[in-house]
């Protein structure tokens, strides 16, 4: 079973909680605290692999999770971090997230951090100064990044094969290599895409089968739109076109529009028409097809007339595609040089300040409190501890949210929210 869509459910490791501990032993006078971080939690991380070809894994397992952190112990000593979750994908997979493309997997064992763990929780001993000597408080690990994501696979291939329903594609390709697609005289043979590597002149081409396309597959209708994804990262079309046809100019004309309608950019690439399964055909019939789609067409793209049953025609074919491959790799090269370099984010002090920025809103009886920097403080806090909680407040006045708070009107036991939690201005 092909399936090249999958939605999963991906949840980074949750950092560990930092200790409350201090030193208990024979002849040390107040040993003082020794509680130790936690351990931050595992990343989940996607890898690409030439070993896979589909996604049907996630219909089976579509919740991804990576390891929690451990707590941190006594004598300072670190929880251990989670154990990152190795996801693996088949090259050419897309990961998106809120419909937005987070990444593309295009190159063998390339690996992305899909989902970053949450950092651990200090322990009582990094709270320890001249004037705390007995902190016992210590903060809780933060939450790994969690979202629904969807995975797509678009194949990646020199050569994507287009045409109409049964105009000899698979033929083709059971004929040039070693893929053994289904084969029968019938409309929509081919369910799936399938791929296969024909080798010509000591060069290997990979070639892209997808389902024939109908007039409006663009639309939905038939089955091409489901897989014209996999022909949009192929260098260059072979453009089928069944030699038997009462109309040649307007099988052609219906793929091309069908191929513009989907994406410019698809319609846009370089491609070379082949007029397939010549065998039964006088010289004077296959010249006059030829001549219908070189009016159609126009002089610059290559028209081969080819029977793969008969293999006549078809290493013609094969040299064809591999110089529009190879011109096709060269113009994106030149264009690669030509492109101005990327701009590389700097940290700047504004940078700082923007991370830093906060906003107070009244919202009935309750103030709520936003900006990263301090929920990042309040999901560390362990609300259990009014020696934590205190912090979170004297954090807050450092940053002048209490003197906002006061200035709209807020008392002692008002209520703040900050995230998830809530709390009184002060200690109740």
């Amino acid at each position: 079973m092909f399936v090249d869509t999958a939605i999963v459910t991906i949840s980074a490791g949750r950092g560990g909680d930092g200790a409350v501990s201090f030193r208990h032993e024979v002849y040390v006078d107040k040993g003082g605290p020794d509680g130790g971080d936690g351990g931050r939690g595992g990343n989940v991380v996607f890898q690409a692999t030439e070993n896979l070809n589909t996604l049907i894994d996630f219909r089976f397992k579509p919740e991804l999770k990576a390891d929690n952190g451990q707590s941190g112990a006594k004598r300072k000593m670190t929880g251990r971090s989670g154990s990152d979750l190795i996801v693996k994908v088949p090259m050419g997979t897309l990961i998106k997230r809120d419909g937005e493309v987070i990444a593309d997997l295009t190159r063998n064992d390339q690996k992305e951090v899909i989902a970053r763990g949450g950092d651990g929780g200090f322990g009582n001993a990094h709270f320890k100064s001249s004037t705390r000597q007995t902190p016992r408080m210590a903060e809780k690990g933060e939450p790994g990044e969690a979202f629904e994501a969807e995975l797509e696979l678009k194949l990646l291939a020199d050569i994507g094969l287009v045409g109409l329903p049964n105009a000899g594609k698979s033929t083709f390709l059971g004929a040039v290599s070693n893929a053994r697609p289904e084969i029968a005289d019938y409309a929509f043979t081919t369910l799936t895409p399938n791929l296969g590597v024909a080798t010509i002149d000591r060069t290997d081409l990979l070639i892209a089968d997808i389902p024939g396309l109908i007039e409006g597959a663009a639309d939905g209708k038939g089955l091409g739109d489901q897989f014209l994804r996999h022909v949009e990262r192929t260098a260059v079309l072979l453009h089928l076109i069944d030699a038997y046809s009462n109309d040649v100019a307007k099988d052609y004309r219906t793929i091309r529009g069908e191929l513009a309608k989907y994406s410019d950019n698809l319609a846009n690439r370089p491609e070379v028409v082949a007029l397939t399964k010549i065998e039964g055909l006088d010289s004077d019939i296959i010249d006059m097809q030829i001549q219908a789609i070189r009016d159609e067409i126009g002089p610059d793209v290559p028209i081969r007339a080819i029977s793969s049953v008969a293999k006549t025609g078809v290493r013609d074919l094969l040299r064809s595609l591999k110089k529009q491959v190879k011109d096709a790799e060269k113009v994106a090269l030149d264009t690669i040089e030509d492109e101005e370099p990327l701009d590389i984010p700097t940290l700047t002090i504004g940078g700082q300040k923007d991370a830093e920025a906060w906003t107070v809103v009244k919202e009935g009886d309750v103030y709520v409190v936003s900006g990263e920097k301090i929920e990042k403080f309040a999901r560390r806090t362990n609300f259990e501890q009014f020696e934590g909680v205190n912090r979170l407040r004297d954090i807050m006045r450092k940053m002048g949210i209490m003197h906002e708070l006061v200035r709209q009107g807020a008392t002692g036991e008002s209520l703040v929210c900050i995230g998830d939690s809530e709390f009184t201005m002060l200690e109740q």
